[in-house]
């Protein structure tokens, strides 16, 4: 190394103005720059609008899509205000283009609010292309524009307001492409966040219009709140007890509203919200929940004689069976773990949550005596089950790395015992099997061949899943555990990945896979350690030359570029990948020089949890209507 290149000093030291630093590093202030990221965007403008809301102040939200792909937000709260700052710049001009600035660090704009840092609606202005920003407050429409994060055309009154009209802003904004590769905005997922945001603020209007194309539009307004929500939830499940329990309350200025309602599924989806932010991780407010719910239930079941006195306790597992609820606090100064603000830290929320459920559940209960008795006796049900699946569940651990007898035998193990360093495929049936394991790098390439399909876990209680065969081999397998168990410093790989044939048995497959991952193993996706194989769909040859193709569209432009009418091209559909021989499968699938693999991401939870309940669930109607809608979205439909 030179002397040059060596060199360190002071004038090495960048200092990155204003929102320079935003567009430098846009993945720290909004997770990343993909669709993900691009989204974000919308809900940063429309989380003010919320606040607005939360303060008592906005009614009715409007988010419209624009032909451009541009997107504006218009509410009827107070609006930015406009008057002169200290540091000599409008209000609004400020909050729009200095890091840190906003009305929610203390004093009483916002007693609650969800934003926290000052850095949401600049970070929109920094990563846009061009902001406009209308406000109507203080007797005057205002109007103030940007270009990238700068001022563009200053603040300027445009007119007076006429009598009665309401005061708000309107806030326009097009994602900046030299920042996004791609800025086309996604109905579904807007629509998913802006009906969610309804259900948690009762009574708020939001309309969410897409101007590209045909058009739609759609109005979400709930007056049942956390109700509705539930009963969203739970629409396509059977429920235990008909009637939604509803339970608020309010202590030390922090305002808890629950809702919950059993189905007679097997699985818990539990949501919880601090400022109406969806806490993916949980935390005071979850735990206190639980702890509140799983001593009123044994309380009541003992009380009422349902509970026998020579049973055990149910534990929290059991009473968590089939329960869907929505948990909602509001809190004056919450504590988040991080920007992303995926779990609450607030000790004294705990207690709050514990107290409010057990008075409210034990209330539902003696008004409610014969829901309270099909709860409780769900509750057992779920306890004798999993004393059942206890035994089963033996047979799936493995005392330590090192007694290799323990694993099964189908597994074709790595040699590599650094699980950050291996990955195991699972493989749809010996023959494939036979060919990953010729195929693979046995150093840190894993084998599991699963015989036929596995169980659906949205149907099946613990003990029934841990009696199937091939699910038990990948619990092992993986070292993990599964459920409440679930320890992920146990894996034994980084990557699981599931390969399986491109035509429908192999989609089913690879569904009940996701289904058991999400449902008993959310971790091993939340933490991006699930991938998909993408073996390719055609071989084209030509004399000695291959070339491999994934979709159907590539394939045909290379036909194209060689000559159709050309003997000497061959195309070959590979349907399994038996149908590849070893060496075709590492080149193709298996070489991570070379291969393709999606990753499994989870965007929206609460979207997930429905989309599994409609596939997978017992009932036939959602599910019907879910092909019907989507029916012109199939490929590579086997005939």
């Amino acid at each position: 190394m030179s002397k040059d290149k060596a060199r360190y000093g002071a004038e090495q030291i960048q200092v990155l103005e204003g929102l320079e630093a935003v567009r430098k590093r846009p993945g720290m202030y909004i997770g990343s720059t993909s669709e993900r990221g691009l989204h974000h965007l919308v809900y940063e403008v429309v989380d003010n609008s919320i606040d607005e809301a939360l303060a008592g102040y906005c009614t009715h939200i409007e988010v419209t899509i624009q032909e451009d792909n541009s997107i504006t937000v218009v509410d009827n709260g107070r609006g930015i205000p406009v008057a002169m700052h200290k540091i000599g710049k409008p209000a609004v001009e400020v909050v729009l283009t200095v890091l840190h600035a906003g009305g929610k660090f203390g004093g009483d704009g916002y007693p609650i609010s969800g934003g926290l840092h000052g850095v949401g609606i600049s970070v929109v202005n920094a990563l846009s292309a061009w902001t406009k920003v209308e406000v109507k407050r203080d007797g005057y429409l205002w109007d103030i524009s940007f270009a990238r994060g700068l001022t563009e055309s200053p603040l300027k009154k445009i007119r007076p307001l006429e009598a009665g009209e309401e005061t708000g802003t309107r806030v326009s904004f097009k994602p900046d492409h030299d920042i996004f590769p791609d800025t086309v905005y996604d109905f579904n997922t807007l629509k998913t966040r802006l009906r969610e945001l309804a259900f948690l603020n009762k009574g708020l209007n939001i309309t969410l219009t897409d101007k590209r194309g045909e058009g739609k539009q759609e109005v979400y307004c709930y007056e049942g709140g956390l109700v509705s929500f539930v009963s969203f939830l739970n629409e396509k499940h059977q429920a235990v007890n008909p009637t939604v329990v509803s339970i608020d309350g309010e202590k030390n200025k922090v305002i808890v509203d629950i809702a919950m309602q059993y189905n007679d599924g097997y699985s818990e989806n539990i949501l919880t919200f601090v400022n109406d932010i969806f806490t993916e991780e949980g935390g005071t407010h979850l735990s206190g929940f639980r702890s509140g719910l799983t001593r009123t239930i044994n309380d009541y079941g003992r009380s009422a004689g349902i509970l026998k006195d020579n049973e055990d306790n149910l534990s929290g597992e059991d009473v968590r069976e089939g329960l869907t609820a929505v948990i909602s606090v509001k809190v004056r100064e919450p504590q988040f773990e991080g920007q992303t603000k995926t779990k609450l830290g607030n000790g004294e929320v705990k207690g709050i949550v514990d107290n409010i459920i057990s008075d409210g559940l034990k209330e539902f209960f003696e008004e409610h005596p014969a829901e309270a008795k099909a709860v409780i006796n769900k509750t057992i049900s779920a306890s004798r089950a999993r004393q059942a699946a206890r035994r089963a569940r033996e047979l799936t651990r493995r005392k330590n790395a090192l007694e290799i007898s323990s694993l099964p035998g189908k597994l074709a193990d790595c040699s590599e015992k650094n699980p950050d360093q291996t990955e195991i495929y699972l493989v749809e049936g010996d023959s494939a099997g036979g060919s990953a394991k010729q195929g693979r790098d046995r150093r840190f390439q894993a084998i599991l061949p699963l015989r036929g399909k596995i169980i659906n876990v949205e149907k099946a209680r613990l003990d029934k899943i841990l009696a199937n065969e091939e699910i038990r081999s990948m619990i092992t397998a993986f070292g993990t555990g599964i459920g409440q168990e679930f320890d992920i410093s146990k894996r034994r790989y980084d990557k699981i990945i599931i390969m399986t044939d491109a035509d429908v048995d192999g989609a089913h497959i690879r569904t009940l896979l996701l289904t058991f991952f999400y449902r008993f193993m959310k971790p091993l996706i939340t933490e991006g350690h699930v991938f998909i194989a993408q073996p390719p769909l055609y071989q084209v040859r030509k004399g000695k030359q291959v070339w491999y193709f994934y979709t159907d569209e590539s394939m045909q432009s290379k036909l194209d570029e060689l000559g159709r009418d050309n003997n000497s091209v061959v195309v070959q559909r590979y349907k399994g990948l038996g149908e590849m021989n070893p060496e075709q499968l590492w080149e193709t699938t298996m070489d991570p020089e070379n291969r393709t693999m999606l990753q499994v991401h989870l965007e929206d939870a609460v979207e997930a949890d429905r989309i599994f309940s409609v596939l997978m669930g017992d009932k036939v109607e959602p599910r019907r209507k879910f092909i019907e809608d989507n029916a012109k979205k199939v490929r590579n439909l086997d005939l």
